[in-house]
């Protein structure tokens, strides 16, 4: 199996909507495959843990249904993301679950564990791993990987530091497979950018925030759309592991953000808990570098069309240029 090839011909344009914590659910995951690119959610959005059923074979019968109605449009395979970390007790029914279900594609995160990617092969499943840097690439191909998604500096979530152009060109260097690429990417032309870098994926998170699917507060939307690169804060302050949040939401949380060096780091913790402490992504709010570039609440399929404009245009310009 052509896993690059037969991925690419399933989609409108190379993208992989992120799985993205609280933002990502079944409704905007069919949102976006249904316009043609992959859509994603971590397993831990659906809680209680028994939900998962519910919402691989919602999506799945929603899938089917949209293309018997429309059999000429793309529809793009869906994927669940899994966070391999000894503190995610769930991973093992997740993975049960993933697996009884056949889901087409596994995101694994943290760690990539070779039992994971053998019950993903055992059934045609694929499996693509986030990676920070070189050494991490290297591992995860070791297990067994079929790609690699570089999340770079400037990412939503729990981001690298590494360049993109860096580390695109080292992986490049020793791995020719399926590369997907994460950083401050939220317009058509830097989706033809990450291509001519060498990525054959562009993976979009904080663009797919303001989708009217996306599960979060309308506040949340509006505050990705009122500020820039310069409103991201790279801290491990909130979750124990470095990530991008949005300064505004740091700071109506209560937070000082001239001491937020002085808080030390938490445990990562992935068990939902009733609290009142402001807690990562409820309500201290994470989003990239790219979005100065988003301006409004719209439809995940108007987004996914907007993006196609911009990425043609993006290459009739190029091609202009070339004469």
């Amino acid at each position: 199996m052509n896993i690059l090839h037969d991925l690419k011909t399933s989609l409108r344009i190379p993208v992989i909507g992120a799985p993205m914590y609280i933002a990502s659910n079944p409704t905007l995951v069919v949102a976006q495959c249904t316009a043609g690119i992959v859509g994603a959610f971590p397993a831990l959005n659906a809680r209680p843990k028994e939900d998962l059923t519910r919402w691989i074979t919602g999506i799945k019968e929603s899938l089917a249904a949209y293309q018997e109605q429309y059999p000429e449009r793309l529809v793009a395979p869906f994927a669940v993301n899994q966070i391999c970390h000894q503190a995610n007790d769930r991973l093992g029914h997740d993975m049960e679950i993933c697996v009884d279900h056949e889901v087409p594609i596994i995101i694994t995160s943290l760690r990539p564990p070779a039992d994971v990617i053998d019950a993903v092969h055992g059934y045609g499943g694929v499996v693509m791993h986030d990676v920070i840097s070189v050494r991490h690439a290297e591992k995860a191909l070791e297990q067994g990987v079929d790609g690699l998604i570089a999340v770079t500096a400037g990412a939503g979530g729990h981001a690298g530091t590494i360049n993109p152009l860096a580390l695109i060109g080292e992986i490049r260097r020793f791995y020719d497979g399926p590369l997907a690429l994460s950083g401050a990417i939220s317009t058509g032309d830097s989706i033809l950018a990450a291509e001519a870098m060498g990525a054959d994926f562009s993976y979009l998170g904080s663009r797919f925030l303001t989708a009217h699917e996306a599960n979060v507060d309308e506040a949340y939307k509006q505050m990705v759309c009122d500020s820039a690169a310069q409103d991201i804060v790279y801290t491990p302050a909130f979750s124990g592991v470095h990530g991008n949040y949005m300064a505004p939401s740091i700071e109506a949380a209560g937070f000082d953000l001239d001491k937020l060096d002085a808080m030390g780091k938490p445990t990562m913790e992935f068990k939902e808990t009733p609290s009142d402490e402001p807690r990562a992504w409820r309500d201290i709010w994470s989003a990239g570098q790219g979005i100065g570039t988003i301006d409004k609440i719209t439809p995940a399929a108007e987004i996914v069309a907007q993006l196609e404009f911009e990425y043609n245009a993006a290459k009739a310009r190029l091609r202009t240029q070339e004469k």
